[in-house]
């Protein structure tokens, strides 16, 4: 079955998300570390976890596998969703693959060091709209290849 996990505290997409759960009929959890809005209809199910460090990735991690698709810019939890079989969209549309996400770790933890010497600052650039267009066409590729080939 065909289901969507939004990582959705910090998620820029996902109004883009309801609209395409909504065309296909797919059951979606959003899930975050407190309230949030949610379309009315029933296929968007909010689960809200404890603000625990990492509740919701692990949360998602442990309902997520083969045949859904994962929403989320964290790339540990990226990592755990396409071993656990899913696939994986980042908010600007990149996927994440199992051929990309060793190359996506590594430069995490460069980044990491750099902001912490102080050498780079700041986060990513904001959204734009062609990001949201790469997205929603992402997140469509991935659902037809789901639904022709079950995983």
């Amino acid at each position: 079955m065909l289901d969507l996990y939004i990582d959705a505290d910090a998620c820029p997409v996902k109004e883009e998300v309801f609209k395409v759960a909504e065309r296909y009929q797919l059951k979606t959890y959003l899930v975050a570390n407190g309230p949030l809005r949610v379309p009315p209809g029933g296929l968007v199910q909010l689960v809200v976890v404890s603000d625990g460090f990492d509740a919701a990735d692990d949360w998602i991690a442990t309902h997520t596998g083969v045949g859904d698709i994962v929403i989320t810019a964290d790339i540990p939890l990226a990592d755990r969703c396409l071993k656990a079989g899913s696939r994986v969209i980042g908010h600007q549309g990149r996927p994440f693959t199992p051929q990309s996400i060793g190359t996506a770790i590594a430069t995490r933890a460069l980044m990491s060091d750099l902001r912490a010497m102080g050498v780079v600052q700041g986060g990513n650039a904001p959204m734009a709209k062609r990001d949201k267009s790469q997205f929603l066409q992402a997140l469509d590729t991935a659902i037809q290849a789901i639904k022709k080939t079950g995983k």
